[in-house]
C-alpha cells in the first residue's frame, strides 16, 4: 500500500496536466481531478492483484509476459493508472462548462460541447484513451502499430465493449476531438505526453515497456486485463469510497486508500489445500456419510483420475442416479483448485429451482473446508430470484454497509444467521458490493442457473467481467444432457473459452450420448470430436461406447482419456410395460396396484396433463390422496411442493412423513430433476430415453427393507407403466403435447430402444444402471433402430428433426461469441454486434435458451372491497412471521415483509401468453393494475412488476384465457374454446 506514497503523479505534473479533470459530482458540485483517480484507480488494481485476484488468473496473465508475475503486476497497476487518460481531451473536457474553464486558463484550449456538435460522440473516451496510448507506445517507446492494439484495447474497453475497428478509424479522421487544431494542439499534444510519462514512471513500467513491445497477448489475457480494469474503476469511481476531494493536500494518498479499502472489505478469494490423500478419509471430511458407508467407486476414481492428470482440465462424470455425482463434483474441484490456484466455484445447474436445491449443499460443504471454515468468504447464489431464497437471505444479512437495490429493505436489518452451526463455522457472506448482475459472478463461491454460464458466450456488454469471474474458478456442469443443440451452441463456445483460460471443468450427467460427450471434450480442447484413448471409433454401436460408468478427462489441448469404474453394486431392475393412455384406464389400474397401498408417481409431458390426470384420479381417489407438482406454482408454492416431496418420499432416515397407505403424485418434467425421491410404481408419458431414465431414478431409489420387504408386496418389483402413446397403430403415435415439447424423431428413437424390453412375452426388465448407457447410445446414435415398418416414419421424422435443430444452431449463432483469436490479435469489435446488456431476466434467458420469452406476473389478491394483499395461504416465514393476506396499499409503499412476500409469489404465465398478440394484450391489460405508490425506489420488490390481481375465487380473466390458481394445482388458463394450459 505504502510503495504509492503522496509524491505520486502530482509532482510528476505541471500546471496544465493537474487543472484536467475527471470525475464531476452534478448535484454537489465536488469533482476529482484526473490524476488522483489514475492513482486511485492504480492503487486498487495493485490491491486487487495482492489480496483478490485469484492465483489461476494471476498465472495466466503472468505467463504471457517475460517477467513473468512481477511484470504481470506492473502492467495491470499501469493500466489500471493510464485507463481515463482519454479524458485529457477536448471532446470530454469541454462537458462541464466551470470545470473547461479552468483547464482553458491553463493553454488547454477548447471548444464548447454544443460547438463541437454530434462528432462529439466520435470520442468516447475510451476509445479516445486507447488512441493516445497506442500513439504514445509507438513515438516514444518504438513499438510497431500493430503491436499496441492487445495492450491498449484494455483502455479502450473499460466502459464494456472494446472499440470496433470502423470506430477508431472514424476517430482518427476527426483528430480535433483529441487535440485542438493549430499552436493549441501543442499543449493538450504536450499534457497528454506528460501524463502518460509520469504514469510510466510512477507505476513502474518505464524500463520494461520496451520488452513488452515484443509480446504477443493472447486474447484470453486481453480480456482479464480489460475486466481487471473494469473492475479497479467501478471500485475507484465510488464516490462513498474515494470522495471528490480536488485539493491535493486535503488528504493523504495512503490514508485515502487504506480508509477506502476497509470500506469496501472485499473477502480474498479461496486458497485451496491439499486434500486428505484417502478418498474415504476426504469424503468422511466433507460430507455427511451415513454410518459406515463406503465410498463408492466411481467418486473414487473421479479423485484417483483427477490427481493423475498432467494438469488439471475437464472431467465428465457419467454415473447413474443416485451414485453421489455431486459429492465427487466438490471433491473433484477440491483437487483441481489446489493444483490450479483456482479462487472459487461455480456450480451450473439447469433451473432455478435446482439452483436453490443446490445452495444448502454448496453451504454445507463449505461449512468443512479448509481454507473457508474459519475464514471470510464470499457466496452468491446467482438466478434473479436470489434474494427470495431464505438461506441466500441469510447470508445478504451478513454481507456489509452497501444497500444491495431490493434487497436490504429485508434482508440487512437482522444480521440473523441460518443457525448455530453455521455461525460458528465459515463466515459466509454475500458481499454486499458483489450484488448485482454485473458483479455477482464475481463472488468466490456460486450456485446458480447454467444461463449465468452460457451468459459468457453471448455478445454483450460487460462480457469481460463474466470472463473473470468464471476463470478464477473451478467450474461444475450439472445435468449436461438437459441442454438443447441451442443450449449447446452457446455452451461448446464458452467451454472453448475455458479451455483457453485453463479452467477446470466437471461435466456431471446419469445419461450423456456418447457424440455429445464427445462434442464437449472437443470444445474445451480445443481438438476435433474424436474417441478418447482407449475408446473406440465413433460409430455408436461399438460396445465401449456403452461403457458406463464412465470418466472421460482431457488437459486443454490434450488427448482425452478414460476410466471405467465399477458400478457401486446398487441395481434396480424395472420391468417396463406398454399402457393404454386413457384416464379412466389409469384410475382402474391404479386402484387395482395400490389394493395394499403404496406411493406412485405418474409423470406427465405438459401441465395440462398433469391437471386433467389429477382431475379424474381425485374424483377416484379423493383429493388428499393425490398431489399435483409442476412448473405453473407460484415461487413459493412451488418451493413448498419441492419440501413437501422431499418430507413425504425422500430417502429413509430422512423423510418423516411417507405416507402410510396410498399416495399418487402427478407431476410434470420437475420431477426429472435433483429431487431425491422415492416410488413405489412409476407411470410416465413416452419421452427421450435419457429423461426417462431420470424418471426411472425416482423408482425404487432407495433400499426400503431387505428384499423391498417394507413397500407393499405387489410393488415390491419396480415397474413402470409406459403411456402418452398410442401403441396400437403401425407406428407408436404419441400424444399431441409430448410431440410439441420433444419432437417425433427423439419420441420414436425412444421407443425403438425400448422395444426388447416391452414385449409382453419375453419382457426383459431395464436393468439400472447396466442398461443406462447402452439405451442413450442407442437413441441417440446413428444406427437403424426399430422394426422395418416403422423406417419411412423414422426417416421423415428424423428430416424435419435435423432442420429444426439446424434452425437452432443458426439462430444461436447470431449472437454468440467467436471463438478465441490467435495469440497478439487485438479484442477490436470482440462484442461487435451484440445484444447489449445481457442479465438474468426473462430477456436475457431467452438469448440463451430456445423459448419464447415468458411473461412473468406477481400474484396478488383483490378483495371484495377493492384492497390488495398477498395470497391468503401462504405460510409463516423461518422467523415465524404471518405472510399470508398481508395488505398491499395502493396509496403508500407497502411493509418490506408485505412487498417481499408478494414477490415470493412470482409466477411464469403459460406459453399461450408469449405469441406476440396474446402477449401484447396480456400486458395492456396488466399494466392497468399500476400502482404508482410502489414504483421507483419506493418499493423495489414490487417496482416495474406486472401485478396479476385473483378475485377472493381466485380466479380472473386475461387476454381471452379464463385463469384459476389454487395452492392444490398451481395455475390453470383456459380460452373461450376450452383449450387448456400446455
Amino acid at each position: 500500500m505504502g510503495e504509492l506514497g503522496v509524491s505520486g503523479l502530482l509532482a510528476r505534473l505541471g500546471g496544465p496536466a493537474r487543472s484536467v479533470w475527471a470525475k464531476h459530482d452534478r448535484d454537489g458540485g465536488g469533482w476529482l481531478p484526473l490524476w488522483r483517480h489514475l492513482e486511485d484507480c492504480a492503487a486498487v488494481a495493485g490491491l486487487l492483484w495482492d489480496e483478490w485476484v485469484p492465483a489461476s488468473v494471476r498465472g495466466l496473465i503472468a505467463g504471457a509476459l517475460p517477467g513473468g508475475e512481477a511484470d504481470a503486476r506492473a502492467l495491470v497497476v499501469w493500466l489500471a493508472g493510464v485507463h481515463d487518460i482519454g479524458k485529457a481531451t477536448p471532446a470530454f473536457a469541454c462537458q462541464v462548462d466551470e470545470l473547461a474553464e479552468v483547464m482553458r486558463d491553463q493553454g488547454l484550449v477548447m471548444r464548447s460541447a454544443a460547438a463541437m456538435g454530434p462528432d462529439r460522440r466520435l470520442a468516447p473516451h475510451g476509445l479516445a484513451g486507447q488512441v493516445l496510448l497506442g500513439e504514445w507506445l509507438e513515438e516514444r517507446h518504438g513499438w510497431a502499430a500493430g503491436r499496441t492494439g492487445p495492450f491498449t484495447v484494455a483502455v479502450g474497453g473499460h466502459h464494456g465493449v472494446p472499440p470496433e475497428h470502423g470506430q477508431i478509424k472514424a476517430l482518427y479522421e476527426h483528430e480535433e476531438l483529441l487535440r485542438t487544431p493549430g499552436p493549441g494542439g501543442r499543449v493538450w499534444r504536450a499534457v497528454q505526453g506528460e501524463l502518460l510519462d509520469a504514469c510510466a514512471e510512477r507505476f513502474g513500467v518505464g524500463e520494461r515497456l520496451g520488452g513488452w513491445g515484443a509480446v504477443r497477448l493472447p486474447q484470453p489475457v486481453q480480456v482479464l486485463l480489460t475486466a481487471v480494469v473494469i473492475v479497479s474503476d467501478w471500485i475507484a469511481s465510488n464516490p462513498d469510497l474515494f470522495p471528490y476531494v480536488p485539493d491535493a493536500a486535503s488528504c493523504g494518498e495512503e490514508d485515502r486508500l487504506a480508509a477506502a479499502w476497509r470500506g469496501l472489505d472485499l473477502p480474498e478469494p479461496w486458497q485451496a489445500q491439499e486434500p486428505p490423500a484417502a478418498v474415504q478419509e476426504l469424503f468422511a471430511a466433507r460430507f455427511d456419510l451415513p454410518g459406515g458407508a463406503r465410498v463408492r467407486p466411481v467418486q473414487e476414481a473421479a479423485v484417483e483420475l483427477a490427481r493423475e492428470m498432467d494438469r488439471p482440465g475437464l472431467m465428465v462424470i457419467e454415473a447413474p442416479m443416485g451414485e453421489g455425482k455431486t459429492e465427487a463434483a466438490l471433491a473433484v474441484a477440491e483437487v483441481f483448485a489446489t493444483r490450479s490456484g483456482a479462487g472459487g466455484v461455480f456450480f451450473a445447474l439447469p433451473t432455478m429451482a435446482t439452483g436453490n436445491a443446490m445452495f444448502p449443499r454448496l453451504l454445507d460443504w463449505l461449512e468443512r473446508l479448509p481454507g473457508v471454515r474459519g475464514e471470510r468468504r464470499s457466496v452468491h447464489l446467482a438466478h434473479s430470484k436470489a434474494a427470495l431464497n431464505e438461506d441466500f437471505v441469510d447470508l445478504m444479512a451478513r454481507g456489509g454497509r452497501v444497500a444491495a437495490v431490493g434487497v436490504d429493505e429485508e434482508a440487512g436489518v437482522s444480521g440473523r444467521v441460518a443457525d448455530g452451526r453455521r455461525r460458528a463455522g465459515a463466515d459466509l457472506v454475500a458481499h454486499a458490493w458483489l450484488r448485482g448482475r454485473k458483479k455477482a459472478m464475481l463472488a468466490s463461491f456460486v450456485a446458480g442457473t447454467i444461463d449465468q454460464l452460457l451468459f459468457a458466450g453471448l455478445k454483450s456488454r460487460h462480457l469481460a467481467l463474466r470472463h473473470l469471474a468464471v476463470a478464477g474458478k473451478v467450474v461444475v456442469i450439472d445435468e449436461a444432457h438437459a441442454y438443447d443443440t441451442y443450449m449447446s451452441v452457446y455452451l461448446d463456445r464458452v467451454l472453448s473459452w475455458l479451455g483457453a483460460y485453463r479452467v477446470p471443468v466437471v461435466v456431471l450427467s446419469a445419461t450423456l450420448p456418447a457424440g455429445r460427450r464427445r462434442e464437449l471434450v472437443a470444445a474445451y480442447a480445443g481438438t476435433p470430436p474424436e474417441p478418447a484413448a482407449g475408446e473406440l471409433p465413433a460409430d455408436d454401436a461399438e460396445p465401449d461406447t456403452c461403457a458406463y460408468p464412465l470418466l472421460t478427462a482431457v488437459a486443454p489441448g490434450g488427448a482425452p482419456v478414460v476410466r471405467r469404474p465399477q458400478a457401486s453394486g446398487r441395481g434396480t431392475a424395472v420391468e417396463v410395460e406398454r399402457f393404454d393412455d386413457g384416464l379412466e384406464v389409469l384410475a382402474d389400474r391404479l386402484e387395482a396396484e395400490l389394493a395394499d397401498g403404496g406411493c406412485v408417481l405418474v409423470v406427465r409431458n405438459t401441465v395440462r396433463r398433469v391437471l386433467e390426470t389429477a382431475r379424474v384420479l381425485r374424483e377416484r381417489f379423493g383429493d388428499g390422496d393425490v398431489t399435483v407438482a409442476h412448473s405453473a406454482f407460484v415461487d413459493v408454492d412451488r418451493a413448498e411442493k419441492d419440501a413437501d416431496l422431499l418430507r413425504r418420499f425422500g430417502p429413509p432416515g430422512r423423510a418423516s412423513g411417507r405416507p402410510g397407505r396410498r399416495h399418487i403424485v402427478v407431476a410434470s418434467q420437475v420431477a426429472e430433476q435433483s429431487l431425491d425421491v422415492d416410488f413405489d410404481l412409476l407411470v410416465s408419458d413416452l419421452c427421450p430415453v435419457d429423461l426417462l431414465l431420470q424418471r426411472m431414478g425416482r423408482l425404487h431409489r432407495h433400499q426400503r427393507g431387505d428384499g423391498q420387504c417394507e413397500r407393499p408386496q405387489r410393488l415390491r418389483q419396480a415397474r413402470c407403466l409406459l403411456t402418452g402413446t398410442d401403441w396400437t397403430t403401425d407406428v407408436p403415435a404419441p400424444v399431441r403435447g409430448s410431440l410439441a415439447v420433444y419432437g417425433r424423431y427423439p419420441l420414436l428413437r425412444s421407443a425403438a430402444v425400448l422395444l426388447p424390453h416391452l414385449h409382453s412375452q419375453v419382457q426383459r426388465p431395464v436393468r439400472l444402471p447396466a442398461d443406462i448407457s447402452t439405451l442413450v447410445q442407442g437413441a441417440y446414435g446413428v444406427a437403424p433402430v426399430g422394426p422395418p415398418g416403422w423406417k419411412a416414419a423414422v426417416e421423415e421424422a428424423r428430416l424435419q428433426f435435423e432442420e429444426y435443430r439446424g434452425d437452432q444452431a443458426e439462430r444461436a449463432a447470431v449472437f454468440r461469441l467467436g471463438d478465441v483469436g490467435r495469440a497478439g490479435r487485438p479484442l477490436f469489435g470482440w462484442v461487435a454486434a451484440g445484444v447489449g446488456d445481457a442479465d438474468d431476466s426473462r430477456t436475457g434467458r431467452a438469448q440463451v435458451r430456445d423459448s419464447r420469452e415468458s411473461l412473468e406476473v406477481v400474484v396478488v389478491q383483490r378483495r371484495s372491497d377493492g384492497s390488495l394483499a398477498t395470497l391468503p395461504w401462504l405460510k409463516p416465514d423461518r422467523r415465524g412471521r404471518q405472510r399470508g393476506g398481508l395488505e398491499l396499499p395502493q396509496d403508500q409503499v407497502p411493509t418490506p415483509l408485505a412487498a417481499r412476500t408478494a414477490a415470493s409469489c412470482g409466477l411464469r404465465l403459460p406459453l399461450q401468453f408469449s405469441y406476440a398478440q396474446t402477449m401484447d394484450r396480456a400486458i395492456a391489460e396488466l399494466e392497468q393494475l399500476y400502482v404508482p405508490a410502489w414504483q421507483g425506489k419506493h418499493s423495489p420488490w414490487l417496482a416495474d412488476q406486472l401485478i396479476l390481481a385473483l378475485d377472493e375465487d381466485c380466479q380472473t380473466q386475461l387476454a381471452g384465457f379464463s385463469l384459476h390458481y389454487s395452492p392444490l394445482d398451481g395455475l390453470e388458463a383456459v380460452r373461450a374454446d376450452g383449450a387448456g394450459t400446455r
